[in-house]
């Protein structure tokens, strides 16, 4: 997949029709064009065919491969178009001046060149457009219906009309492409997060600028104060507080000392930081966060697919009702002129232009998109934007999601003539080929005891969501949850305890067991009162961990259901209970950060996962990654996500509305074709700036 910047493409419905001509090629996997951002997405090992596809349909459209930073459309110069627009309207004034001064008259009026003049200063470049759309047998665009609809008011002796439409068409759709173009900018500076600059220690400890790309793993970096901190690594030196709401959103600062780790994006505020690089810039969180943003373009939502759909059918079925409202009633009705019918079907013509319901929708989708990842919220297409919309079902996991993830060991109850050093001596043999966070916290707890764990295991089985079964000196290690105790047939006579739970056998004796504590994430309780207020109906979790400690959290919650003790299969299979619980009303959202929950993650309706503490499987795999270890996220996700399909319906509904209504007036007689035009850019550019509020 190549992302592409698209020159040249300045109306929405020629992007849809290149995206269809594209997708019809039998040498392109997949093409996908984003009129927001003036970008194509593109997969195919035949360029010269889709270059040449492209020239067939709009000649005057170049695409360049975007290798690197891409820094998007910067300037807005329309030199020449100026020119000749400030030129048609001098002639125009001149035409209507010369009309009055000479007395009305017919074809060979003197005004009528000077309005001729006009028109084709105005509207040579719709009218060549026009000519080339007529070749290609494609009659329902812009040029070809403004085309029509102003050489028509000619042939009616109206052509203070038709030069006027072409003029009003002309400064509209230089408004709406200066409108594009700043809200371009705007979301570009909204996403303005890319570090430029590194200062990196040389061989004799002096300082080398350079690129961030430049620099290599291992290699140490200086950040000044003020400066974005241009890789991600650790501190070695300093003592800073640092600005993480580039990347997460949060407006507090995080104090960092010697040992902590720091990511690309973040602003350095007020001490000097020696950080040493833990990653190359291509797979730092700033390049991750900057392509999921990206790559969200290519996927389109429902409402986007349906109103590019509708605008097909809406174009020719207005044109045909203008053919019928031209013919029709002068044949019909007696004493209906021809000439007041036509007329009216010029203005149908002007009303039909679809562009404003085309770009009604991405729009507001490329600024939700953009405002999410401003709050730490990676959305990775319109289509998931959308469907977290509709959530009404929230499942989350439990640890590292609603707790903190952070384990300690809280009690070591010996059984069967083991000493509680027992029980720990051989939970950190088991342990120590293990980086599961509980075996870290075991690890962790026993210090000195953990050495036992650096013999060779002769045999070693990690049994996801149960434990370990091992063989170490010749003894036999299992080590895990209740559920593995049975399905290795251990008896034992403890199985309800409270909280996390790791049992311990010896030679398949039971030695005992080690409870291990996790704390609530401070930010969960406000999480589930948030969704209670967003209208989210159900609010539930699904666990591998034991009933008692599951429960305990759902109570202190107030959530709806809980289900524990379960493998990644049967949270994968639990879930799909509670997604067809409603009949299928509503979208279910699962929220998850470990391995074990990608599987649950990739079948929700919208899969979420916590970027910032989450396994690289879960964030690959979800729709939504939250850059925060804050479930609060979720919440904020899914508002921004109702005001963008807000912003998107008003929009929708204020195109449909305002040219339904022209469409009646103009079969009434009541609308004129400035008016129509009026209405059509008018509509295109209340879109264009009310798709920009979702940016504030």
């Amino acid at each position: 997949m190549k992302e592409y910047r698209i020159e040249n493409l300045d109306c929405a419905d020629c992007g849809s029709k290149i995206e269809d001509a594209l997708k019809r090629l039998h040498t392109v996997r997949f093409a996908s064009v984003n009129f927001p951002a003036s970008k194509l997405f593109l997969s195919t090992d035949d360029m010269e065919s889709v270059r040449r596809r492209i020239r067939e349909i709009e000649p005057e459209v170049r695409i360049t491969e975007i290798k690197g930073p891409d820094a998007g459309p910067d300037s807005f110069v329309k030199k020449r178009e100026l020119t000749f627009l400030g030129a048609s309207i001098l002639l125009f004034v001149a035409a209507i001046a010369a009309g009055k001064k000479f007395g009305s008259g017919g074809y060979l009026h003197p005004a009528y060149g000077v309005f001729i003049a006009a028109y084709l200063l105005s509207g040579w470049k719709v009218l060549v457009r026009a000519v080339r759309t007529i070749a290609r047998g494609q009659l329902f665009d812009e040029n070809f219906l403004m085309a029509c609809a102003t050489i028509g008011a000619f042939a009616i002796r109206q052509p203070e009309e038709a030069v006027g439409v072409m003029l009003f068409f002309q400064v509209g759709e230089l408004f709406q492409e200066l409108a594009l173009h700043h809200s371009r900018r705007s979301i570009k500076a909204l996403l303005d997060i890319r570090p430029k600059l590194a200062h990196r220690k040389g061989e004799n400890g002096a300082l080398v600028d350079g690129s961030p790309e430049a620099v290599g793993v291992g290699e140490e970096i200086v950040v000044k104060p003020g400066e974005k901190i241009p890789l991600d690594g650790n501190v070695a030196n300093g003592e800073s507080s640092i600005d993480t709401s580039p990347l997460t959103g949060e407006t507090v600062p995080r104090n960092v000392r010697p040992g902590d780790a720091v990511l690309a994006g973040m602003i350095n505020m007020t001490g000097v930081l020696t950080v040493v690089v833990s990653k190359p810039f291509s797979q730092s969180s700033v390049s991750k966060i900057l392509q999921m943003v990206e790559h969200s373009l290519e996927k389109k939502s429902g409402s986007e697919k349906f109103i590019t759909r509708f605008a097909r059918v809406y174009s020719p079925f207005v044109v045909g009702g203008a053919l019928l409202v031209a013919l029709l009633p002068p044949l019909l009705i007696e004493g209906a002129l021809f000439s007041d019918w036509v007329y009216r079907a010029l203005v149908l013509l002007v009303i039909s232009c679809p562009c404003a319901l085309v770009i009604s929708i991405p729009l507001g989708f490329f600024g939700g998109i953009g405002r999410a990842s401003r709050r730490g919220i990676l959305v990775k297409g319109s289509n998931f934007l959308d469907a977290l919309g509709s959530v009404r079902k929230v499942i989350f996991d439990k640890t590292g999601t609603l707790t903190q993830g952070v384990f300690k060991v809280t009690e070591v109850a010996p059984a069967n003539g083991f000493s509680g050093e027992d029980v720990l001596r051989h939970a950190a043999t088991a342990e120590s080929h293990s980086e599961h966070p509980i075996a870290r916290s075991i690890l962790e707890f026993t210090g000195g005891l953990a050495d036992a764990g650096k013999a060779g295991a002769t045999e070693y089985r990690e049994i996801p969501g149960n434990g370990i079964v091992a063989r170490f000196g010749g003894r036999e290690l299992i080590v895990g949850n209740d559920r593995l105790l049975h399905s290795e047939k251990i008896p034992h006579d403890t199985c309800c305890v409270e909280g996390t739970v790791v049992h311990v056998t010896v030679d398949r004796t039971y030695a005992g067991y080690i409870v291990i504590g996790d704390r609530l994430r401070d930010d969960a309780p406000e999480t589930v009162r948030e969704l209670r207020k967003l209208g989210v109906e159900k609010i539930g979790m699904l666990t591998g961990d034991n009933a008692h400690a599951s429960e305990a959290v759902a109570e202190a919650l107030g959530l709806d259901f809980v289900r524990s003790d379960l493998l990644p299969e049967e949270k994968v299979h639990a879930l799909e209970e509670f997604m067809r619980e409603d009949g299928g009303g509503g979208k279910t959202a699962f929220v998850g950060d470990g391995i074990n929950d990608a599987p649950a993650i990739a079948r929700a309706d919208v899969g979420i996962a916590m970027g910032k503490v989450g396994s690289d499987a879960a964030v690959e795999t979800a729709d939504v990654v939250l850059m925060t270890d804050s479930p609060l996220k979720v919440a904020e996700a899914i508002e921004v996500a109702r005001k963008t399909r807000r912003i998107v319906w008003q929009n929708i509904l204020l195109a449909v509305t305002v040219k339904g209504v022209f469409v009646a007036l103009g079969i009434t007689g009541i609308a004129t074709m400035w008016e129509a035009v009026f209405a059509d850019m008018g509509v295109a550019l209340a879109a264009i700036f009310n798709s920009m509020r979702i940016l504030r």
